[in-house]
């Protein structure tokens, strides 16, 4: 299964009626270029889940940072990091 496949069974698996009006995915693009994805946790089974952060720094051309703070995971990274970020999720969702 690729990795957007999985996001989406992982997204549907946790809406409920509630947590996708007030919670959910969002994506954005940052101007140094590069990507944001947060990820609300609150009312799933990951809330409370310690992950440890990833913060990779090779440049301007090569970076990529996740973490989860306050309830939500964020990916941060280069332009070609959007799909690093979702597999930093899922292995951390899966581990």
């Amino acid at each position: 299964m690729n990795i957007l496949n999985w996001i989406e069974k992982w997204y549907h698996s946790n809406c409920d009626t509630d947590w996708e009006h007030v919670y959910g995915i969002k994506i954005s693009t940052l101007d140094n270029p590069g990507w944001m994805i947060s990820i609300d946790l609150a009312d799933t089974p990951l809330i409370g889940k310690i992950m440890e952060s990833v913060d990779i720094n090779n440049g301007d051309d090569d970076w990529i940072v996740c973490r989860v703070n306050n309830d939500i995971y964020e990916g941060f990274g280069d332009p070609f990091k959007f799909e690093e970020i979702l597999k930093i999720f899922k292995k951390w969702v899966e581990a």
